[in-house]
């Protein structure tokens, strides 16, 4: 496995942690990261800050980050919380979730494409985000939603919540 933390060091230019290897698992960076797969992948994948998967990376996984670069082969479910762009080599057969989507000449989508609403704080989650950052089940999250004990809104068939509105509730509810 090859990793390389120091593109443009020397220039001072924005820093991104490249790896070059074929993983399996989960792999999870609590701390924003500039982060580029050009190797294999397969797993879940949760990350602060900038993802990109290279031209000639194949990635099979769950995907969860805020901005997200894909210029190589997807196959799974991608949320973002802030963008994601395909760019002309992208082929993407899956979901993918985000307030912000760009898509070059080129690139394929072959699956579905759920654009959020603008939002003002952009700290809109999920019900297994939520469940991570409450630190209890998933399952315990959606119970909690459809008996209207958390403050959500139904999506479809999935639920969203507001960051700002999940605080406050923190805030003012105990959780039993």
């Amino acid at each position: 496995m090859a990793l390389r933390r120091d593109r443009q060091e020397e220039t001072g230019a924005e820093r991104w942690l490249e790896v070059d290897a074929s993983m399996t698992g989960t792999m999870t960076f609590k701390d924003p990261v500039n982060l580029q797969i050009n190797g294999q992948f397969e797993g879940t994948l949760n990350t602060k800050g900038n993802l990109a998967i290279g031209e000639k990376a194949s990635v099979k996984a769950t995907i969860q980050g805020e901005s997200i670069t894909i210029g190589g082969t997807v196959n799974g479910t991608l949320t973002a919380s802030s963008r994601v762009e395909l760019l002309s080599t992208a082929r993407v057969t899956g979901k993918i979730t985000t307030p912000r989507m760009a898509m070059q000449d080129g690139a394929i989508l072959q699956g579905t494409l759920e654009m959020l609403g603008a939002r003002t704080d952009g700290k809109l989650m999920t019900i297994d985000e939520l469940a991570r950052y409450l630190e209890v089940d998933a399952g315990t999250v959606s119970q909690w939603a459809q008996n209207g004990r958390l403050p959500g809104q139904r999506d479809g068939d999935d639920w969203r919540f507001d960051r700002s509105k999940i605080e406050e509730w923190l805030a003012h509810e105990k959780v039993k």
